[in-house]
């Protein structure tokens, strides 16, 4: 190319704003175009390859899905009201005092389906136990061997206790304290009476349990613990009914230990 033809061919890209073409350019515009679908033409090959395997993993799948809306939507409620029937009558006789009875059933009660032996907690809190009835139930069964002198297995019902109720689930860690001080093992009850202290905070159990684990404090000759509670509830639950009382517990604590 003369010269004079290759500046011509440069002041004509310039007055046309068209960039010089470059080899960079030419190899792109040289590849070829993409069309859909080309790229999955592999996802075919492995379909028809693994199609049983697929399929089977599909199903289950979808049987799985079936079942936990099953479980859910249909079993659980059924269960509940079952639940919820069988726990009336232990509740009549817990009402009355009769731990006995109410913990394993056995007496004859009318139903709507005429006579039958009712349930007790315990049969209740094992027949139905991923129910919210079944896990109330060991609540109450955990409270009947308390009154009955049975310890070791209130906590064991106790702790099967496992909804997140503000009152009943504080009670129930805190009633593990209560059957571990019967026991003897006071350490053991101060750490059940701070948890239930925390579990969830409010103007009842909170300072209900913490006197309870300064109490205990206090039988270990504790004091300087005990007095840490004691003024804790002070701080935090002046305004609640054992709040307005604790400073004489305070005075108390401070004499018993030399903390004038």
């Amino acid at each position: 190319m003369s010269e004079e033809v290759k500046n011509t061919h440069e002041d004509l890209n310039v007055t046309t704003g068209a960039e010089p073409v470059t080899d960079e350019i030419k190899s792109e515009s040289a590849k070829p175009k993409f069309k859909l679908g080309e790229g999955f033409e592999w996802l075919e090959v492995y379909y028809q390859k693994n199609k049983k395997a697929i399929q089977y993993i599909g199903g289950g799948i979808i049987a799985i899905a079936a079942g936990v809306v099953y479980f859910f939507m249909m079993y659980l409620p059924e269960k509940e009201k079952e639940a919820s029937n069988e726990i009336f009558w232990a509740q009549q006789y817990f009402e009355k005092d009769s731990f006995q009875v109410a913990l394993k059933g056995g007496k004859m009660v009318l139903s709507a389906d005429g006579q039958k032996s009712m349930m007790g907690f315990e049969q209740i809190m094992d027949e139905y136990s991923l129910t919210k009835t079944g896990k109330l139930a060991a609540y109450y069964a955990g409270v009947c061997h308390l009154r009955l002198g049975n310890f070791e297995r209130a906590i064991e019902c106790l702790k099967k206790y496992s909804l997140n109720d503000e009152f009943v689930g504080p009670m129930a860690i805190g009633l593990c304290g209560d059957a571990s001080m019967e026991l003897g093992k006071t350490d053991d009850a101060i750490a059940y009476y701070l948890k239930a202290a925390d579990k969830k905070r409010n103007d009842f159990t909170s300072p209900f349990f913490l006197k309870k684990a300064a109490f205990a404090c206090e039988l270990k000759k504790d004091y300087n613990r005990a007095l840490e509670l004691y003024e804790q509830i002070e701080k935090e639950y002046y305004g609640t009914e054992i709040g307005k009382e604790i400073e004489k517990e305070i005075a108390r604590v401070k004499t018993l230990a030399n903390l004038w």
